[in-house]
């Protein structure tokens, strides 16, 4: 864990979030700005900063990630999802912690 990660300290239960789910190696929050009506951030308790940094004895984290994303819509009624995950601050990431948008509950454009 990173102390000032923002991640980090919600995974410790430093800072408030609405959790929707929980593994022994995930969690996944409501987003504070929400895209759509069901906009959860999925994010690994190991703090890893992006795709970019997975390491090999992370890969099987990344299957877990999809694992939760898949549980959630089941648990939404098993409906659709988009899952959006950004890799550095030019494609939009903001918080270097890999963490995994899941958006769903709103038709999505092409």
């Amino acid at each position: 864990m990173i102390e000032e990660c923002i991640f980090c300290k919600i995974i410790k239960g430093d800072v408030p979030a609405e959790r929707v789910a929980e593994t022994d190696e995930l969690i996944a929050i409501k987003d504070i700005n929400p895209k759509a009506p069901h906009h959860y951030l999925i994010i690994p308790k190991k703090h890893i900063v992006d795709l970019r940094s997975f390491q090999e004895e992370d890969m099987a984290l990344g299957g877990k990630m999809f694992s939760l994303a898949q549980k959630i819509s089941k648990d939404l009624g098993d409906i659709a999802f988009r899952l959006v995950i950004s890799n550095g601050y030019d494609a939009g990431q903001r918080i270097d912690h890999l963490h995994m948008h899941f958006l769903a509950g709103r038709a999505f454009e092409d």
